[in-house]
């Protein structure tokens, strides 16, 4: 059993040969998606679904997404006709007997995984590998009761399926290295980016990604900004594809809570996953997002756009202090000079004069503010990218003077920032929501769940993000990050906020998480 995939070494040349057949059962739209990868790759495949017409359905689907990138010139009618061909529907179980890999995407239930499993060691070869689609259940519950359990592993892929270049490679405690390679060769003989994770809650994305919509629902329970507000801070500074309620919205609420849930009780209700009433109350009233019609978001052809709030013109002081010695500090003080105003540096606790901004370091800007001996401070948020960032977000300490907060607005508007005030929130938006990305990557890795490589791999190329968490934390400067979520547990009293292992260790050390 390999404690981690730094232990494994993969060969292309261990990959499913093309004339090698694959069953894929469950035509839903990951099946069919799997199904269209797998012919595009040269193999003939079976698509069984014990629903009347279903996988006929699903064969229309491919054919007119084929079409659809014939039309778009990204494919030729010769080659769509050949993936297409290569498809055929079987109508019972005992017609996938031929088949070398299976694939089992039915429905997220823990129970008809297991029958199914069951009843196609019955069926196929003894060298056949079974590999579920899984995106949650752990694979060496799903092999329990199997007699070859070794051949059962997770090949976990993203929805589309044709689109989407990650897959989680998944080992159970019993699962065969040669089972691992093959798949994880496979996968990249079919054009995918596959990451090797062990068997826990959630693999890698799922369960390193909690923290994205966790954060933002906190945020949103504590009246820190709107949906549309949080979103916009997330997607125009912090770089993400999508904010989190606009993919919640896209994932469906329901689907979303219930890995939330899932992840959250298979770790004995550890904090850190703890779902949100918010959600729950959105779920039991059929707020879904764009399945249903209304979620964070209302869908439809009246619904009416929404947009980040923002702050209204103020006129830019002539100088400002910059509070702090972060790199951060630095791009952001050459950006407003840039823009023609005089900055000066002051060092971390100065007693500084007029318009002080500093980046949040996880407190309060009233915190801070007290802990400073400093009254008028102005605190922003992290960025992906400050010397580009199109939206920042910044609040300021109770009792702050308001022509004083209104001259830090005026300096980021006059770099060509849209600026958005928050309410005076531990860690504002992108920086809480990056640190305890982060942290739970770090956690991952302590684990042996998976590589630093491999979990940063499969944040990008699984959920789009703009960075590795891990690498990302590097770049901020771990002793930041810790610092943060340290800053973070003073403040809220509560274990979802305690540093991992790993974060505590490469901050002390000089050591980076990229690279542990």
């Amino acid at each position: 059993m390999p404690d981690s995939a730094s232990n494994l070494v993969f060969d292309a040349a261990l990959a499913l040969p093309c004339e090698a057949v694959v069953a894929v059962i469950g035509a839903g739209t990951m099946g069919s998606g799997i199904a269209q990868v797998a012919a595009k790759a040269g193999h003939r495949v079976l698509l069984f679904d014990t629903r009347g017409g279903a996988a006929e359905e699903a064969l229309r689907r491919v054919a007119d997404d084929l079409a659809r990138l014939v039309a778009k010139g990204r494919l030729d009618e010769q080659a769509a006709r050949a993936i297409g061909s290569r498809i055929a529907c079987v109508h019972a179980i005992g017609d996938c007997v031929s088949a070398d890999l299976v694939i089992e995407a039915v429905v997220e239930d823990l129970q008809a995984k297991r029958e199914l499993l069951l009843e196609l060691e019955r069926v196929v070869g003894e060298r056949a590998i079974l590999a579920s689609n899984t995106s949650s259940f752990s694979i060496t519950a799903l092999a329990a009761k199997c007699r070859h359990p070794g051949r059962i592993a997770g090949f976990h892929f993203f929805n589309p399926a044709p689109v989407l270049p990650l897959v989680e490679v998944i080992s159970g405690l019993a699962t065969s290295q040669d089972v691992l390679r093959t798949l994880y060769a496979t996968a990249q003989a079919w054009g995918k980016k596959p990451v090797h994770a062990k068997s826990t809650p959630g693999f890698i994305v799922n369960r390193c990604a909690r923290p994205f919509y966790g954060e933002a629902l906190r945020l949103l329970a504590e009246r820190a900004g709107d949906p549309a507000t949080i979103d916009g801070i997330l997607r125009e500074a912090g770089g993400f594809r999508m904010g989190p309620f606009e993919l919640m919205d896209l994932i469906g609420n329901d689907v979303n809570f219930a890995v939330t849930q899932s992840v959250w009780q298979a770790t004995f209700h550890d904090p850190r996953y703890r779902p949100s009433v918010i959600q729950q109350d959105m779920v039991a009233g059929g707020l879904l997002g764009r399945k249903s019609g209304r979620g964070f978001y209302a869908y439809g052809g009246d619904a009416q756009p929404v947009c980040a709030r923002t702050e209204t013109a103020c006129e830019a002081p002539a100088a400002i202090v910059v509070h702090g010695d972060s790199p951060a500090g630095g791009t952001l003080a050459e950006r407003m000079r840039a823009s023609g105003i005089e900055v000066r540096r002051a060092a971390a606790h100065a007693t500084l004069g007029d318009g002080v901004i500093a980046q949040t370091d996880g407190r309060t800007a009233t915190q801070r503010a007290v802990d400073g001996g400093v009254r008028d401070l102005v605190v922003y948020d992290l960025a992906l990218d400050y010397a580009s960032c199109r939206r920042i977000a910044i609040a300021w300490a109770d009792g702050c003077r308001r022509d004083l907060a209104g001259a830090a607005v005026g300096a980021l508007q006059k770099c060509g920032m849209q600026v958005t005030q928050v309410d005076d929130v531990a860690g504002l938006c992108v920086m809480r929501t990056v640190a305890l990305l982060a942290n739970e990557a770090a956690d991952a890795v302590t684990q042996g769940i998976a590589s630093a490589g491999d979990i940063d791999a499969a944040m990008r190329d699984g959920l789009n993000y703009p960075r590795g968490p891990l690498a990302w934390a590097d770049d901020i400067g771990v002793p930041r990050v810790r610092d943060v979520i340290r800053h973070l547990a003073q403040h809220y009293g509560d274990g979802r906020y305690r540093v991992a292992p790993l974060v505590a260790r490469c901050a002390a050390s000089g050591m980076r998480l990229g690279t542990a």
